[in-house]
């Protein structure tokens, strides 16, 4: 008689039995839907549940929309979450890093999908993650109207998870951003960061790991714990830019500061041939740079381009409309600063300069 094939006398499997429970899926999203509907703005159509969300422009009162998208991720921030047992506020970080790049080419952002992935679901955790998500949308102005939740048992180490996002938005044909007349004599203004937002952060593990500190312990620059203090989530600048470019129409350009830092990130707003000239000593940057640096022994230029070091977005107008630019941004709540000046540079590509770079970290 011919044996019975390995691994066929065990008993039935089931889709759970392999790692994924649908419904700890389903009762996610029954968590998410109140969540989703808190984020509800003009121009949404319909709720959770489709193949696809749907978002009408013409009730979002646009006449002649560009629309504009951009998608990311939270980084090893996400490893800081997970370690520090806090899932709280990264999806406020997820949607800040879409939604401040679609703000720069001047649209507003309309509504925004999520993807979370993990090997084994906890609705706690995902229900938590899901909250910061649509914090992060009602901060924006935009609606969070889907997403996906991926449970796949083997891709991810216990208690693991990923995030991404994707965001769309729109803006007047005539009101994209950079606009073309930006030229030398112009003057930059610097929006406060909270921290160190949604970049940098292997660097930060490394330099916590150096320091000998747990998650739990005193933070040394901040109050409360360590790694509550390193999970401050990215500030959203949607709402106050809006309003200033609105009442002012003076806005010429942005730059929102992440990977590669100010020398990498203010040239993207700048046609060829031109230099953004920034003098550090006239903004504050937040103390926890203060700390990476000292405990990290990071060089002053490292630190410029791993980091925003405390200017999580930079606005270009003419000198003349700058001070009034800055009132309106510090009425919506900016903390502004004037930190520099367009410049020619010696070649035909945009550049930046960060002059004095090494007084950010000292007291």
């Amino acid at each position: 008689m011919k044996p019975d094939a390995p691994g066929h006398n065990g008993p039935p499997l089931t889709y759970k039995d392999a790692g994924v429970d649908i419904d700890a899926g389903d009762s996610l999203v029954e968590h998410i839907k109140p969540l989703a509907r808190s984020t509800n703005r003009p121009g949404v159509m319909g709720g959770l549940g489709g193949f696809g969300g749907l978002f009408d422009l013409k009730a979002a009162g646009f006449r002649d929309p560009i629309l504009v998208s951009g998608t990311d991720g939270v980084g090893t921030k996400l490893k800081v979450a997970i370690e520090a047992a806090n899932p709280d506020t990264v999806g406020i970080d997820l949607v800040a890093m879409c939604v401040n790049d679609i703000v720069v080419q001047g649209a507003e952002p309309l509504f925004f999908l999520d993807y979370y992935a993990t090997g084994r679901l906890d609705v706690d955790a995902g229900r938590r993650v899901v909250a910061g998500i649509a914090e992060g949308c009602r901060r924006a102005g935009c609606a969070l109207v889907g997403g996906e939740t991926a449970e796949m048992p083997g891709m991810y180490a216990e208690g693991d998870y990923d995030l991404a996002g994707f965001a769309v938005g729109a803006a007047e044909r005539d009101a994209l951003l950079p606009r073309t007349d930006i030229a030398a004599g112009d003057v930059v203004l610097g929006l406060a960061a909270s921290g160190p937002h949604s970049n940098g952060y292997s660097l930060v593990r490394r330099i916590v790991e150096r320091s000998g500190l747990g998650w739990d312990a005193a933070a040394p620059f901040a109050h409360g714990p360590l790694g509550d203090a390193l999970l401050e989530p990215t500030r959203i600048y949607v709402k106050p830019l809006l309003a200033a470019m609105r009442a002012t129409g003076a806005i010429k350009g942005l730059a929102h500061i992440t990977g590669g830092g100010l020398p990498g990130n203010v040239p993207r707003c700048l046609p060829d041939g031109l230099r953004a000239r920034l003098d550090a000593h006239t903004w504050r940057a937040p103390a926890v740079f203060g700390w990476l640096q000292d405990v990290g022994k990071v060089p002053t230029d490292d630190m410029l381009r791993t980091f925003n070091c405390g200017l999580g977005m930079v606005v270009v107008v003419a000198a003349g409309d700058a001070e009034r630019t800055a009132k309106a941004l510090a009425e919506a709540g900016e903390t502004v600063s004037t930190v520099g000046t367009i410049e020619r540079g010696p070649d035909g590509e945009a550049d930046c300069v960060v002059e004095h770079g090494e007084s950010l970290w000292r007291s």
